[in-house]
């Protein structure tokens, strides 16, 4: 069997909505998380901004309850078909990688591809930073619509 090179399989298949599943070492838990995709065209820009999801909705909550109620953005389990449980997504916290450090995290087993989320969502999650004051201008300039 032909084994596609991971930078290849990343570039190749990196879009708005793409989900990954790794551990993210600035994080206080070692627990993976979800990443989401959230630039329009992923494969063109040079950093992939990514917003993760969290199972402690309250906590959360309560964390940013003096932020913009649309800078948390809840989804339901039926919402997307790889969450066990209902989850939230705090837009005010943005991830930045690059394309490289995901490729390689996938050639040493340390990220999983996951089914692809729902344009719908994505654009509420967009919005959601849109709306943050925490998250930088520069940051938020990669996710409005280019069209």
């Amino acid at each position: 069997m032909i084994s596609i090179p991971p930078e290849i399989q990343i570039r190749s298949t990196i879009k708005s909505g793409s989900v990954y599943y790794f551990e993210e070492p600035s994080f206080s838990s070692s627990e993976p998380h979800y990443f989401i995709v959230l630039n329009h065209f992923p494969h063109k820009d040079e950093i992939i901004l990514l917003a993760h999801s969290s199972s402690r909705i309250e906590k959360v909550k309560y964390r940013r309850r003096d932020l913009p109620p649309e800078t948390l953005v809840e989804i339901g389990s039926p919402d997307y078909s790889c969450f066990t449980v209902d989850s939230i997504v705090d837009c005010n916290v943005i991830i930045v990688k690059q394309i490289e450090e995901l490729s390689r995290r996938l050639a040493l087993g340390k990220l999983k591809l996951k089914t692809e989320i729902d344009q719908h969502i994505v654009e509420k999650l967009r919005l959601g930073v849109l709306a943050s004051p925490l998250v930088d201008e520069e940051l938020k300039r990669l996710l409005v619509d280019p069209t």
